[in-house]
């Protein structure tokens, strides 16, 4: 008799990061799926769920991380699997060779690409969520626009607590203070939410994107449209999402852009591929031309950045300029950003197994598009472009 599926999902381990794969009530859902479920000790703290919850949910709850990691025949994670400092193993190396990942990998991302080889060599088959498709089906599991929305928020609000000056227009006994300048570059999830958070706040708001209809949506949120025009063909992918654009046409858009960085007092970079390697809009020159104090907030930064200067996970000031590459901004939202996050996977778990546990569609559009390695091969076609077409 087969043994039923176990799906483990463990405490997350990147710093500051409160998030986790599943709440009590998504447990709840996965069981009646007909998985088991283990879940580390404390997982649930960062959203203040507590172990009993999980328990009560159909959960067994394992003190042990690297016992989880054993048994489990899926994992469900938040972020990439990193190096567990309480056990001194990367957590991919405690999996089990052969089981399965579910998780945001960016595996297109310069700074993923270790973790992406590890995968290869342990022969896990994985899944990253930042790779759901936009089509109807997959709205319910699209965990990259859940996170977006927060992201969007939370990066004006971020740059807000970091600029020496006001944001909206402040009467005082002197004078009127201008209103800050906030420039928005890409008008998907994040940058729309980042053009009303920041509309609220009362700043001038400039926006900018390649998609002719992305841009009218930034505009019908307050933000005056600048940049330049691009031909459709080369702008606008499947599903609505936004093109690479080639080498010629990215240095038209820097050329157009230049005037507005140099302007602005905050800008949100938001501009992403899915599933590729983020484009380099704004260059160290521009940043040089803009006024200390200012903030540059890369939120693209899980896919390498749209800002020259951005390092991963880090705030740095450059030209006077603060930089945040800040990499986990909904984790500072973990009580909303678990539930939709959490909602988003086993929605996805659901049609992974569609025809139960162990059975997985290959063929379908949604796990096709979300895979990232199997049977010891990358196969992920945006990470494959980013190296060259060299696959493993």
């Amino acid at each position: 008799m087969e043994t039923r599926m176990k799906i483990g999902i463990p405490r997350e381990i990147m710093l500051n990061e409160r998030r986790v794969a599943a709440t009590p009530d998504t447990v709840g859902k996965i069981v009646k799926l007909g998985f088991d479920v283990m879940i580390e000790s404390g997982a649930g703290s960062g959203i203040f769920a507590r172990d009993e919850q999980y328990a009560k949910a159909g959960a067994t709850v394992v003190s042990s991380v690297v016992e989880l990691f054993e048994k489990a025949d899926v994992i469900l994670k938040v972020k990439q699997p990193g190096l567990n400092r309480s056990t001194g193993k990367h957590e991919v190396e405690m999996m089990r060779p052969g089981s399965m990942l579910v998780t945001f990998l960016h595996p297109a991302s310069p700074t993923s690409r270790e973790c992406v080889e590890r995968l290869v060599s342990r022969k896990i088959t994985s899944f990253t969520m930042d790779s759901i498709p936009r089509t109807p089906r997959a709205q319910a599991m699209d965990a990259l626009t859940s996170m977006s929305t927060i992201t969007g928020y939370k990066s004006v609000i971020s740059a807000a607590a970091r600029l020496p000056i006001f944001v909206p227009m402040m009467g005082t006994a002197i004078g009127m203070l201008k209103p800050a300048r906030v420039l928005v570059v890409g008008c998907g999830v994040v940058g729309l939410q980042a053009i009303a958070t920041a509309k609220r706040l009362g700043a001038v708001v400039e926006c900018a994107d390649i998609r002719p209809e992305a841009c009218e949506e930034g505009r019908s949120l307050g933000g005056k449209v600048v940049g330049f025009e691009v031909p459709p063909e080369l702008a606008r992918g499947e599903g609505g999402y936004a093109l690479a654009l080639p080498k010629e046409w990215l240095a038209r858009e820097r050329e157009a852009l230049a005037p507005f960085v140099e302007n602005a007092d905050v800008v949100i970079l938001s501009a992403l591929v899915p599933g590729e390697v983020a484009p380099i809009i704004v260059t160290e020159k521009m940043v040089s031309k803009m006024r200390p104090g200012s903030v540059i907030v890369d939120v693209s930064i899980d896919q390498g950045g749209n800002c020259e200067q951005t390092r991963p996970g880090e705030e740095t000031v450059v030209h006077d300029v603060l930089v945040s590459g800040v990499a986990n901004i909904p984790g500072s939202v973990p009580v909303h950003a678990t539930h939709l996050y959490a909602t988003n996977m086993v929605n996805f778990v659901t049609n992974l197994f569609a025809g139960g546990p162990r059975k997985i569609n290959w063929d379908d559009e949604i796990v096709r598009e979300t895979l990232v390695t199997r049977e010891g091969k990358l196969v992920h076609k945006g990470t494959l472009k980013a190296l060259g077409g060299a696959g493993r």
